[in-house]
């Protein structure tokens, strides 16, 4: 039986399919009709298109992992259906459009993406973007004609750049001899084009330079905004009058901060919307494309026996904890400007419980998965500042060395009160989840980096067990999901120690990522920058996700400010502030994250 490739092991490249206005991952395929002497439209399952091998030539339609090949047939022009241009910036065919005119271009083989890295000189292209593609290109995953141009203001040729690019390319996936070469050829499509954002003359000298390139092929381009917000607007308005593609798609991916609040969010939306489609908007979470994340919802819906207990009725509580064990480090002024509420719960903590809550979707097309991502969104209880805990840490000396305090950071005012640690209970008002606390922990300059979600189930009801050890707490099941670091799956259960007496212990059954499986775990960003190529949007942020998270933060964030309130202090490397503890024992829970091995 064939089994479905996984994105880490592409070597072969599945051409972007034309858009959709339901998915991207809803596509249609010609195939000839000995009946009607035409070409058909057929269907393609709902499954993302990284997870299908797809095969396209002038003389084929279509070979999948499993079944024959589609007969052949023979090519008709003009069947691409040229794409609306709104505002000077390619825009999706509407779904009349799509209905009539998606039938896939069998010159597809013969396009090219470029993708222009805007912002090229900063940390995060550097460390994370540059080294994603090139792990991407390593194993074949990436279109036979691309090209990479880096955009920002510093000045620069193209072989600085590449010189800068390869001090942070690794060959980190495996042991190859041929990594030198491939970097070298990785290096050579890498390209260099210095400009102001916010100039339209020198985003056409850009798209000048992205022709030269693209000469002869059908011109997709793919734009990742890696700069600050308030640069993002002025970005999509040059690149939508001046550099977008003519008759192939244009995408952009915008990085967080989404906005501080609901206002400026929806500002932000809007301004995005004068130049850009929605489903030209790739708002990327890397949170979502962590592995444990999105194994999350395989796990659950492809194994009988956790899906009829993910409810109420069985699950006690649901704990997502993310930990830091460093502070804001030269980082604090765009950090005491957010805070950890914004920074890591409104966005990565939120997301995750989303796809941990939602009911079964329709299917793994993305706006099914999304729209149940946002009932769950609009079916939580607003936020009240009683159920939060906010922590700041402070200064502490520990074996003859001094940490520093988080106002000690020169770049963050010596009054701040913006909380580093923050700790919330946080309830779904639905059928499935009534009553059930999502206890939320985040924090910066604790004892250790993590980030995991634990799932606490119920006590057995009338245990014949319960008088051989007395901490109930320690004895109930827990399933552990740890996306970070040492990546892992584990069942705690109760177990009878070996022995002629009768003692019980409490063990593990242990899915460890490391010892199961010897490939190493691709980054998050080669995943997501795979799906924006290929127009899969499981994994994004789409606009009304955004607006029902920040409904649900904003309240309490302005109420924070608006009371000055203080953050409990606590010692830098420490587990954080009592409060949290306290929050969680009102709803008689206890961190699982305390005093545990795992």
């Amino acid at each position: 039986m064939a089994t479905l490739p996984s994105a880490h092991f592409c070597h072969t490249y599945s051409p972007p399919l034309p858009p959709s206005s339901s998915s991207s991952s809803v596509s249609y395929l010609p195939a000839y009709s000995s009946v009607h002497g035409r070409l058909q439209r057929v269907s393609i399952s709902s499954i993302p298109r990284r997870f299908v091998s797809v095969k396209v030539s002038q003389h084929n339609a279509v070979g999948l992992q499993d079944g024959p090949p589609a007969p052949a047939f023979n090519p008709i022009e003009n069947e691409a259906p040229f794409e609306k241009l709104k505002d000077g910036l390619l825009s999706a065919p509407s779904s009349k459009e799509s209905e009539d005119t998606a039938v896939f271009n069998v010159n597809e083989s013969e396009s090219t993406v470029s993708i222009t890295v805007v912002g090229a000189s900063g940390d995060l292209a550097k460390k994370k973007i540059f080294p994603a593609l090139f792990a991407l290109f390593y194993e074949d995953c990436l279109p036979k004609h691309f090209t990479i141009y880096g955009y920002a203001r510093s000045k620069m040729t193209d072989a600085e750049l590449r010189d800068m690019v390869s001090k942070t390319l690794t060959c980190r996936i495996d042991k190859r001899e041929n990594c030198s070469e491939k970097m070298e050829q990785f290096l050579q499509r890498c390209f260099y084009h210095s400009g102001q954002y916010d100039s339209q003359d020198h985003f056409t000298e850009l798209d000048k330079k992205l022709k030269e390139h693209e000469v002869g092929r059908v011109p997709n381009r793919l734009f990742y905004l890696s700069v600050p917000p308030n640069i993002f607007i002025d970005a999509v308005r040059c690149a939508s009058s001046s550099a977008s593609s003519c008759n192939g798609w244009t995408r952009v991916i915008v990085e967080k901060p989404f906005g501080r609040d609901s206002e400026s969010s929806a500002t932000l939306t809007s301004a995005l919307k004068q130049y850009l489609e929605e489903d030209q908007i790739f708002r990327i979470d890397h949170y979502l494309g962590k592995e444990l994340v999105e194994n999350l919802s395989v796990l659950r819906f492809s194994n009988l026996i956790f899906e009829p207990l993910w409810s109420r009725q069985y699950i006690r509580n649901v704990q997502l904890i993310f930990s830091e064990d460093f502070g804001t480090e030269g980082r604090g002024g765009y950090f005491d400007n957010y805070g950890i509420i914004r920074d890591i719960m409104q966005n990565h903590l939120l997301q995750i419980l989303a796809l941990f809550a939602m009911e079964t979707p329709v299917s793994l097309d993305a706006e099914d998965i999304r729209n149940e991502k946002v009932k769950v969104l609009r079916s939580m209880r607003p936020l009240q500042l009683e159920n939060v805990v906010t922590g700041q840490y402070k200064s502490h000396v520990r074996g003859g060395i001094t940490y520093p305090a988080y106002t000690d950071d020169k770049t963050v005012p010596k009054d701040s009160l913006t909380p580093t640690f923050a700790a919330a209970a946080l309830f779904i008002d639905n059928a499935r989840w009534d009553g059930v606390p999502f206890l939320m922990k985040a924090g910066k300059a604790l004892h250790n980096k993590r980030a995991e979600i634990r799932v606490q189930f119920r006590h057995v009801p009338g245990n014949l067990y319960r008088n051989i050890g007395t901490d109930l707490d320690r004895t109930t099941n827990e399933l552990v999901i740890r996306v970070q670091p040492d990546e892992a799956i584990v069942l705690k259960i109760n177990n009878k120690v070996p022995g002629l007496g009768m003692r019980l212990d409490r063990s593990n059954l242990n899915l460890h990522y490391a010892a199961r499986y010897s490939n190493e775990i691709p980054d998050a960003y080669e995943r997501l920058l795979l799906d924006a190529i290929e127009g899969e949007r499981r994994l994004f942020i789409r606009s009304d996700e955004l607006d029902a998270a920040w409904a649900l933060f904003t309240p309490l964030l302005k109420e924070i400010e608006e009371k000055k309130v203080i953050p409990e202090y606590y010692p830098y490397g420490s587990r954080g502030p009592v409060g949290a503890h306290y929050l969680a024992a009102r709803y008689k829970v206890r961190w699982g994250d305390v005093g545990v091995e795992v």
